[in-house]
């Protein structure tokens, strides 16, 4: 299995980080408070869309994981409005959202590149394996350039010489 560019794996290796971070967030409740900043079922429903993200980070697609990414942030936004999330953690966990979206989308941008540059390479590979089209040579013209009546063969002369040496004209 051939290794994946550095970039594109900082970057992925980055997005996880940073959403585990956000994951641990999700993980705590509100300690002490009258009411917890986040309910014990909120938590477990952000949890597990959690882990989709960061498994499709960690196979190398983006694109699945920003998917997901938005329907946890939709998910997220919808707990906070039935009042399941406090204000607070609804904040610093979009924050870790955010974060993590910029990462996605910087993998995502990156792979794209990448597989732009691997089609490119393949069709100028292609070309140059195909054989190039030669035009045939234009016929040579008739008569005689040094005369002057290149492609002309009507000449006095030219009725002479097709008539062979030693034969008069007409």
């Amino acid at each position: 299995m051939r290794a994946r560019p550095l970039p594109l794996r900082r970057a992925l290796r980055r997005a996880s980080v940073a959403f585990a971070g956000g994951v641990l967030a999700l993980g705590l409740t509100g300690c002490g408070g009258a009411a917890p900043e986040l309910g014990a079922d909120a938590a477990a429903q952000l949890q597990q869309r959690a882990l989709v993200v960061t498994k499709a980070a960690a196979g190398s697609d983006p694109a699945a994981a920003l998917t997901s990414l938005e329907q946890l942030a939709s998910d997220l936004d919808a707990a906070a409005a039935d009042g399941r999330v406090s204000f607070k953690r609804h904040q610093s966990i979009t924050a870790a959202v955010d974060t993590v979206r910029a990462d996605l989308k910087t993998a995502l941008a990156a792979k794209q590149a990448k597989a732009a540059e691997a089609a490119a390479k393949a069709a100028t590979a292609a070309s140059a394996t195909t054989p190039a089209v030669v035009a045939p040579a234009p016929a040579p013209a008739s008569g005689d350039p040094a005369r002057g009546n290149e492609g002309k063969g009507t000449s006095d002369e030219d009725k002479d010489d097709a008539k062979g040496p030693g034969k008069e004209r007409d």
